[in-house]
């Protein structure tokens, strides 16, 4: 099933537009710096999703035994802030698959304008919390969107 709300699926990853909400500001109306990492994840579970690896499906083991992903380490850079009632894209891009793990690269953008970079580590674990292998089906869904460029977050 397509959902509209998911972003879409793009020839490097995907894509999501976000507004920013009075919730998501200070008291100056600029983004909290934490916000944008509900953002990520939000565009993150979404890329997942809309390419057939929900959360649920994971965890229920139909990829194999059960297993999930876990955030391992993030590297972000705040370059420009979003303010209240802006719209932003969140890009995600798969830049490297491991047998445990993933990397992809986000950015956050306004039009042209790059507002934050992040990469992110994932790993694969299992429902105890231990490193597992990432089932071949996995590796080969999340393998079709996969960047050449591993340089560093992307910058649209």
């Amino acid at each position: 099933m397509s959902d509209h709300l998911a972003g879409r699926l793009t020839e490097f990853g995907h894509a999501h537009a976000f507004r920013i909400y009075f919730e998501d500001t200070d008291f100056s109306g600029v983004v909290y710096h934490a916000r944008y990492l509900h953002f990520l994840e939000r565009a993150r579970t979404d890329f997942l999703r809309l390419k057939g690896i929900g959360h649920r499906e994971l965890s229920e083991g139909r990829f194999g035994e059960p297993m999930a992903f876990a955030v391992r380490h993030m590297d972000i850079d705040f370059l420009a802030p979003a303010r209240i009632d802006d719209v932003v894209c969140v890009e995600t891009r798969t830049v490297l698959l491991g047998g445990a793990r993933v990397v992809l690269d986000q950015c956050i953008l306004k039009g042209d304008a790059t507002l934050v970079k992040a990469r992110v580590k994932i790993a694969v674990i299992s429902p105890e919390g231990r490193p597992r292998r990432m089932p071949q089906a996995v590796s080969s869904i999340l393998d079709a969107h996969r960047s050449e460029n591993d340089d560093g977050p992307s910058t649209g």
